[in-house]
């Protein structure tokens, strides 16, 4: 009997096990089933029209690419770029055959013939919509391809998205296909990976009038839609997921959220591979390009400034436990603009190497394209995420066996060669060549050529020792060769620095500079103003022309003439209840929307908005773009104003004690020598007539004087034309106050 119980016993065990068993196997079976469905199945699009999945067909399975393209800014002023556009374009995009296209803003240009008055033209925007739907047609894409996002010119002067003038919603590929929502993605698919794209609008909810519309500006809510979309398949995939993203600006002019949250904090939480972006041209350089890693600094300095394009130096120690925790980085790629460069960018992903090729095509057509996607730019695309797979062996091996390269072409290719050059001795010399061969497959959508390496023999520990070049013949005999590029297997990034200009646009973070350089600014402006006055009044100690010529130097240069500004009261009170007005008064009130409706005033804080139901107003909007307005009016006017001024009422000071000792008055404050330093052009003062023309100091301080004026009037006529204002009535202060006290300085000093 206990025989029995014992067999039941063990029977109803292996009844339960094979039960659970077949359970997880069915659930196991369901879920790759749902995947083939998924994977086999025509676009999809979730409830709310913003997510989209698309099965990518044909070969090769293992690369997917796509191709990028910005700053269009089609003109009814320029018809040449929408022109080169539908004759350049369309051809390119069937030679090539991309998955996706992705136009990152700025569409259409928005602005006057003179530059000056920038919103909305809807012949701009009918020309847009012409022009791509030719593209399309000759391209012999599908048109859900085609992704266009919202850039800066796309919203200057439109009060509200939806309304009368948003011509983005009406004519652009996005709003065509009803795809409304700030932040929108897709996902391309194959057998062996997941490539998730999300694009999203960061421009201003009020789409102010340029030049105050110059930022990204990222909500709260923008920013957790981002969150959401990039983590759609975080539980869902069984297969590798390559995160990429799209906008506009770049983060260097993105501005955070009201709680402080920034893109760069969802992009690194999720470690995207690349960030995609324009905004910015060409005319600032070609390596605007930027590493970001996640480190932790006590300092703030890493959150404004990075100095070369790498945030991290590669020499740190990689750490290979499974406690360590994943390196959050991504990259972000500015690219060139079509409106004068002509440029496009195909991004190619190859499993899960993402590696890019930007062609200018101010020349013309290209027939042949070809764009390495292994081993990838050790300057521009090395990651330290690829270094630690590599270095603690948890790379997959297979996408380290070849050297590969996408080949576009009008015409059949013959043959394609990969070289590799060691730097080492001193100059190039080729250490290894090798014929790729095409990948056939019967409905490729193109053309993958390889060759079979020992990637173990280029393990160096300089990231640029060694240097790939790849050469296409097409059956004509025509020769593209790739440029000299440097790898490094182990995943090491090679230095690059940036220019100057480079620098300054990707490399300070403007929206979180901004408001330190402006009371940096004020500050220093009132201690140059209020301490001179202090040591005139409350202390012994006198700046004069004697204690400058017996202590020379430039602090008590710059001091003795800001403490004779001080004794001129006019001049003195006037700067500074000028400086004050820029503080507590609105500097200008314009029209900053195209409906011309109301008017708006704008502070140093930002434009100071009605509410579209009139009952209350919004604050601080379009902060940090009024920078572009307030910074150059005080470095540029306020502060040398200042100066100009001080250095005028020295020099009268010098002429009246010059005169003075020439009269006879004070022959006893003089020396030989003192009186040597005065004659330094005054001689002959007793005849008027060569009063002007021997003062040659004040000459020079009365052309930069005119020089001031000058840029201020541009600056104001700038203003007066994009925000439609007179200067009597809409902003006399900003507009009169230099001049005029510049005016009163020249004349101050021609008098002794």
């Amino acid at each position: 009997m206990g025989t029995i119980l014992t067999l039941m016993m063990l029977l109803c065990l292996c009844l339960t096990t094979n039960s659970h068993e077949a359970a997880r196997i069915i659930e196991q079976e369901k879920e790759e089933e749902e995947e083939r469905q998924d994977f086999s199945s025509k676009p999809n699009w979730n409830n709310n029209n913003n997510r989209r999945v698309i099965d990518v067909k044909g070969g090769p399975e293992s690369v997917v690419w796509v191709v990028q393209l910005s700053d269009l800014h089609f003109s009814v002023h320029n018809p040449d770029r929408a022109l080169d556009f539908n004759t350049i374009v369309g051809p390119a995009l069937s030679m090539i055959n991309p998955s996706l296209v992705l136009i990152t803003g700025d569409l259409t240009d928005g602005k006057s013939k003179d530059l000056l008055t920038m919103k909305q033209n809807e012949e701009e925007w009918v020309e847009y919509q012409n022009t791509m739907e030719d593209v399309i047609k000759r391209s012999g894409l599908d048109k859900n391809m085609f992704f266009d996002l919202r850039g800066n010119h796309d919203n200057f002067g439109v009060p509200a998205v939806g309304g009368s003038f948003d011509f983005f919603s009406k004519y652009s590929i996005n709003g065509q296909l009803s795809r409304h929502g700030n932040v929108n993605s897709v996902t391309l698919q194959t057998s062996e990976q997941k490539h998730l794209f999300v694009g999203f609008d960061s421009t201003m909810s009020f789409g102010l009038r340029g030049p105050t519309n110059l930022f990204g500006h990222p909500t709260d809510q923008l920013l957790a839609e981002l969150d959401l979309e990039l983590s759609q398949w975080n539980s869902k995939s069984i297969k590798p997921v390559t995160k990429i993203s799209f906008g506009h600006f770049p983060l260097s002019f993105s501005a955070s959220s009201n709680s402080g949250k920034s893109l760069k904090d969802i992009f690194l939480k999720h470690s995207l591979s690349a960030y995609l972006c324009g905004h910015l041209h060409t005319r600032f350089g070609k390596n605007l390009k930027r590493h970001h890693q996640s480190i932790n600094h006590f300092l703030s300095l890493p959150k404004h400034l990075q100095f070369n394009i790498h945030q991290m130096s590669s020499g740190s120690t990689v750490n290979c436990s499974f406690e360590a925790p994943p390196v959050e980085e991504f990259w972000e790629w500015e690219m060139g603009d079509w409106r004068k460069s002509r440029a496009m960018r195909i991004l190619a992903i190859d499993r899960g190497h993402v590696s890019y090729i930007d062609i200018d095509f101010k020349s013309g057509t290209r027939n042949t394209i070809v764009l390495p996607t292994f081993p990838l730019d050790s300057r521009l695309m090395s990651t330290s995420s690829s270094r630690r797979m590599y270095e603690c062996q948890i790379m997959l091996p297979s996408s380290y066996d070849s050297v590969r390269a996408l080949v576009f072409s009008v015409s059949p290719i013959v043959s394609v060669m990969a070289r590799i050059f060691d730097t080492l001795p001193g100059n190039l010399y080729l250490v290894w060549e090798s014929s790729m061969t095409k990948l056939v497959d019967n409905t490729s959508r193109g053309d993958l050529y390889t060759a079979p390496w020992n990637y173990k023999a280029f393990e160096d520990p300089s990231p640029d020792r060694y240097w790939l070049q790849i050469e296409a013949t097409d059956f004509l005999g025509r020769s593209t060769l790739t440029e000299l590029r440097p790898f490094s297997v182990n995943g090491l990034s090679a230095k690059l620095s940036w220019t100057w200009k480079e620098f300054y646009v990707m490399g300070c973070q403007w929206a979180a500079l901004y408001h330190p350089i402006l009371w940096s600014t004020l500050y220093f402006i009132f201690f140059i103003l209020l301490t001179p006055k202090a040591l005139l009044i409350y202390s012994k100690k006198q700046y004069t022309f004697k204690t400058f010529i017996a202590n020379k130097g430039f602090i008590n240069g710059i001091a003795w003439a800001l403490q004779e500004l001080c004794r001129v009261p006019i001049l003195w009170y006037g700067m500074l209840g000028y400086v004050l007005h820029l503080i507590f008064v609105p500097w200008f009130i314009g029209q900053v929307f195209a409906d011309g409706k109301d008017r708006e005033y704008m502070t140093y804080m930002g434009w100071v908005i009605k509410s579209s139901d009139g009952r209350g107003k919004h604050e601080y909007v379009g902060s940090p773009d009024i920078m572009v307005v307030v910074l150059p009016h005080l470095f540029f006017v306020v502060l040398p104003s200042i100066l100009v001024i001080g250095f005028l009422a020295a020099e009268r000071a010098i002429y009246r004690e010059y005169f003075l000792s020439l009269s006879g008055k004070k022959e006893d404050d003089f020396d030989q020598g003192k009186r040597s330093f005065l004659l330094y052009g005054y001689q002959g003062i007793q005849n008027s007539k060569l009063r002007f023309g021997k003062r040659w100091i004040r000459k020079l301080l009365l052309v930069v004087c005119l020089a001031i004026c000058w840029m201020h009037f541009k600056s104001c006529r700038a203003l007066v034309k994009a925000y439609e204002m007179n200067p009597l009535i809409h902003f006399p202060g900003y507009s009169f106050s230099i001049p005029l006290l510049l005016a009163y300085a020249v004349y101050k000093s021609r008098n002794i």
